[in-house]
Parts: structure tokens; sequence; C-alpha cells
């Protein structure tokens, strides 16, 4: 998809279907157990379910009590327990204790185990080892895609970053490509797909099996969705490590958004009270603030409250029954921005509050060092000083990764020295957490992934092509080195800046990082679009590992009239930044396209920590 000029970016396709469809099929599965049954949710289930399925929708399918997970439940009398749950091993124990222990009451019931968004052997395993797999009956909730917003799906996954990116756990996968098969049927056929990174590639080989396999009936339809760009989280680990400056990635940062919605401390409502308020595009105030800088927030946010006054005001000189008119018309919507109106100012006042006591600007100045390769020195010292304060272990953590990834790897004194600080600052439990994240490729040492190469040189000039690859992506994964200096040249990443970057009137993505950096994976999608493929960039390619693919579909007309070929999927497979959406979003504008976000899971630089920590600090 060549850029067009500038146009209005085209409206997004309507993904309420998605969740009538994911309603439609558990009030399917709920019925199949008829009479009144306790349901049993697990804990990361609740969010949500609640978006798609409220109470008392359950309630009118004879739902009758509701568990979370883990928790005993009471004695009930319900002769039939219904359990909403994850995959996971350690609930197949729970769920087998709770049977076990009716078998040896001598209670019969009724056990039905819903797994989403899909069942997996392991689990089956389980309940016979423990010998209950004849007493229940397991289903599947095909439930893959949660619309959080407009332009934004989520599988609701976090896990998936650890078990793939850490683990090498490639069981989601299969649950990627039928997410993208679900999409493709109801908002395709995808005319282009581009993609880099392993988990992509094999991702998109699993949905065009799947797509041979039913021989997908989208052909010859219009399509709402005309181009697809899958990329791996760690083609860009340095973007998510980034603080974040935008308005919502700050909001998610300070108080954690969860599905969609946020809860607002009493710190923020000034009563007594939280607040959960859900972030989307219905929220008036917010969908004009959310991708903003934060410095132009407070400007935008006192406007607004002096044009809010001015149209209370208006009501002095009405006559009745203009009053009248006022009232039914325009008091509510009103009264309801005048409410939103106020939770920001608030939000914005205490992430002030909170980001001045952590010295904010330090760190951010200690960031943009790292980032653009100046003071690498001082920003070392004050990493080890954040270290030594005990501020907080991943906070330490992330500034260490960044340093690790900008300079591709750390000089083997300095790896020693900050692990050291780090174990005695906040335990020596903490050592499991440097072996995950050498691991990952996050923070190494740079001797050890030069000898690498070497080897890998010298064995590949011994084995044939094929192998070669196979051998390449296993000391790939062995010593990830993170180019990130050569690749920030290649593209330009640091703009070069005459003067002060204006924030308040943006000029490029640079200004979702305080016009330090252009985030990297939107400026890999931003150049792969305009090439209409990954030609010119080879260099760039190799330098960030490989296995990037750009496939046209034949059989789908390119019909450059369409809007649908100025639509396009951006898949984050372990997890997308709300900077990444709002950076995409600011191209989308000035190039007339409209991008959709479909990510595992919604992250950001403390939950990619969390992530890849051992001990529970």
């Amino acid at each position: 998809m060549a850029f067009a000029g500038r146009r209005d970016a085209p409206e997004a396709p309507d993904f309420g279907i998605l969740k009538r469809l994911a309603r439609d099929q558990l009030i399917y599965l709920l019925e199949q157990l008829p009479g009144k049954k306790d349901l049993f949710i697990e804990a990361d289930l609740m969010s949500p379910l609640d978006r798609i399925a409220n109470v008392s929708i359950l309630k009118q399918h004879e739902v009758d009590k509701l568990y979370k997970v883990e928790s005993r439940p009471a004695p009930s009398s319900s002769d039939q327990f219904c359990f909403l749950v994850r995959p996971r091993i350690r609930t197949m124990r729970y769920i087998a204790d709770i049977v076990n222990a009716d078998k040896m009451s001598g209670r019969s019931r009724k056990y039905k185990i819903i797994f989403s968004p899909q069942k997996f052997y392991a689990c089956e395993m389980v309940l016979e080892e423990e010998g209950v797999f004849g007493d229940v009956t397991c289903d599947e909730w095909s439930f893959y895609l949660l619309p959080l917003d407009e332009d934004i799906i989520s599988m609701e996954l976090p896990e998936f970053f650890r078990d793939y990116f850490l683990e090498g756990d490639h069981r989601w996968i299969n649950s990627i490509a039928r997410a993208l098969q679900l999409l493709n049927s109801l908002y395709g056929p995808f005319g282009k797909v581009y993609g880099i990174g392993r988990c992509a590639k094999m991702s998109y080989e699993l949905w065009r099996d799947l797509e041979e396999e039913s021989e997908g009936d989208s052909q010859g339809r219009k399509p709402e969705i005309g181009n697809i760009f899958l990329m791996d989280r760690d083609t860009d680990y340095v973007t998510a490590l980034c603080s974040q400056v935008v308005y919502e990635g700050l909001v998610d940062d300070t108080f954690r958004i969860k599905c969609g919605s946020v809860d607002f401390g009493p710190d923020v409502t000034s009563s007594d009270k939280s607040i959960k308020v859900l972030l989307n595009a219905q929220d008036k105030v917010f969908s004009q603030i959310r991708n903003e800088h934060f410095s132009s927030v407070f400007g935008f946010l006192s406007q607004k409250s002096r044009n809010l006054q001015a149209q209370y005001d208006r009501r002095r000189g009405m006559d009745i029954k203009q009053m009248k008119n006022f009232v039914s018309q325009e008091l509510k919507g009103l009264k309801q921005e005048h409410r939103l109106l106020s939770l920001h100012i608030g939000a914005c006042e205490s992430i002030m509050k909170k980001k001045t006591k952590q010295d904010f600007q330090e760190m951010i100045k200690a960031e943009h060092s790292l980032l653009e390769g100046f003071d690498i020195r001082e920003s070392t010292s004050f990493i080890e000083e954040h270290i030594d304060r005990q501020v907080s272990p991943t906070e330490s953590l992330r500034l260490m990764c960044l340093l690790s990834l900008t300079e591709n790897g750390l000089v083997p004194k300095d790896y020693r020295s900050l692990k050291t600080q780090y174990l005695q600052s906040y335990g020596p439990e903490h050592l499991l957490t440097f072996h995950n994240l050498k691991r990952m490729g996050l923070l190494t040492e740079q001797s050890a992934g030069e000898t690498l190469t070497a080897v890998e040189s010298k064995v590949s000039k011994l084995v044939t092509d094929r192998a070669a690859g196979k051998i390449t992506d296993a000391f790939n994964s062995l010593a990830r080195k993170s180019n990130f200096r050569a690749i920030s040249k290649k593209l330009g990443l640091i703009p070069r800046v005459d003067g002060e970057y204006d924030l308040k009137m943006p000029r490029d993505m640079a200004y979702v990082f305080s016009g330090a950096y252009v985030p990297l994976s939107c400026k890999i999608i931003e150049q792969v679009l305009e090439r209409r493929g990954w030609l010119g960039l080879e260099e760039v390619v190799r330098l960030l590992n490989g296995n990037e693919f750009s496939v046209s579909d034949s059989a789908v007309e390119d019909n450059p009239a369409w809007e649908s070929q100025r639509v396009v999927l951006a898949v984050f497979l372990g997890g997308c930044t709300f900077s990444e959406m709002a950076a995409l979003r600011f191209l989308g504008r000035e190039r007339g396209c409209k991008f959709i976000f479909l990510t595992t899971a919604i992250t950001n630089s403390a939950r990619m920590m969390e992530a890849t920590i051992e001990a529970k600090a």
C-alpha cells in the first residue's frame, strides 16, 4: 500500500460483531447444561467476560452463584458446576480437588469445564492423572478477540509474552492463527500480508494452512481491511522499555489500564471512593487527549473547562421555552462531560505528583542519552544511583535492559558491577531474573555475543544452507544481538532537530517520546507500507535477525479505489504499548490511512519486566 496523498482516513470496521459472536457462543455452551448451575470463573477472565456478558445475562441463563477460581467454594446445594477457565495445569488440579472432594463425601453433581480460548492436551492429561477425566465434560469457548475500542482488539493473553519469548512455548500460535482466520472471514480477504519475526512467520503459515483446510468463503467479497502487518515484540524491545509520555500511556504506567478500563482512586476523584472508568472513544474528553503529549494536556483541559462553563452560562438569558429545550437536550451531556473533565484533571494532577516524586525529568534525560548514545557513563551512574536508592526493582531492571539493548550488550565489567549492586539492593533471589533476561537478549554481556558469532560463521561454512539456517536460529536465541545503534542510524530513528521540538504541533512520530526517538516498530511499518514490501530494507532486516515476509493474495482484486486499501491491521505478538498506538494513529492521520491494532495484550515496561522477574519483588 503506497501511501496516497493526504486524505481523510477511512472509518474503522464495526468490531461489535466479535462481541456478539463471543456472547452467543458462551450462552450456547451454558445452555448445554440445562437448569441451575454455579459458575466458577478464572480471575483473569473476569474483566474480559464483563465486557462480553454481564452478570444479568449470566443470570438469565440460569447461573445461580458466581465463584472465583482458587477460592474454596462454600458448601453448595447446586447439582451442576460449570468452570470457565484458561487452559492451565494448576486450575485443572483445583477442579480435580473439588470433584474428588465431592466423590469422597458421596455427593453427585454434573461438572462442565469451558476452556477459553482453547483446551490443551496437557490439561486433559492432568484430569486423567487425578482420576476425574470421566466425571467432567470439556468444551472450548473460542473467545480469541476482545474489542477494547473502535480501533483496538486484544486477545487478553498477557502470559503469551513470557510463554513464547522466554520459555519458547509455541502453544498460543494456534490461537493467533485462529484469531487471524476469524478476522479474515469477517473483514477480509486481506490483500497484502507483511511481517517480521519467527512467531509472526509461524502464525502466518498456520493461518494459511487453516484457510486452505476450510476453503474460506470470503473470496469475491469486498474486503474491509486490505493490509495486515505482523510483528514480534522482540523485533523492538527498546520502544516498549521507554517511559511513556503520551497521556494514555502515562495513565497506563501510573494507574494500570486493565481490559480498557481504569480504577481512579480517592486521590483522583477527590472523594473517599474509587471510580472505575471505561477509557475509549466514547469518552469525549479522553478521545481528544489520549494521543497528546502530556505537556499539552493541561492546556487543553483548562480550555475545555472554560468552554464548558460558557455553555452553562448560556442559560442565564433564556426564556422558559429555551430553558426547557436546554434541560431536555443539552444539560445531561454537559453534566457527563463535566464529570469526565474533573476526573481527567484529577488524573493529571495525580500523575504530576507521582512523577515529580520519582525524578521523572532526570529519568527521561537519562533515557534520551541512552537512545542517542551520548553520556553513557553518566547514564550508567544514574542507573547505579537508582539501584542504590532502591527506588523500584522493576524500574532499575528496565533501565539496565535499556542500557544493554542500546549499547549492544554491556561491557563485562559494567555487567558484573550492576548485577552485584542489584542483587545486594533487591535480594539474591533475583539471580534467576538475570538468567531470564540474558536468555531473552534483554540484558547481555558483550564478549559472549562476539565469540558466538565467530563460532556461528565457522559452523555455517561446514554445513548445508538449510542446516545453517537452523543453527543460526539457535545461536540467535542464545545470544540475540541488539543492533540498535546501526538500525537507528539506517532508519533515522533519532530526529535531528534545529531548535525546540514543537510537541503541540508534532511533525513526526517522535513526538510520543518528546521528539527524541521515533519508535522502531512504527518506523518499520511505515517503511514497509511505503515501499509495498521489504525491497531496499535488506540491511535493516539483516540487523533484525531476518524472518521477514511479504505476500500478496492474487485472488484479491487490488482496487486502489477501495477504502480497505487504506485500512491496515497492525498485529503485535507479545504486546503493544499505547505510545506505539499513538504514533501509528499520527502516521495514519498524516497519510490518510486507518490503523487497527490487534495485540496479544496491552503492555508497558513494567508489565514486560514483571513477566521476566522470577522472585516476586
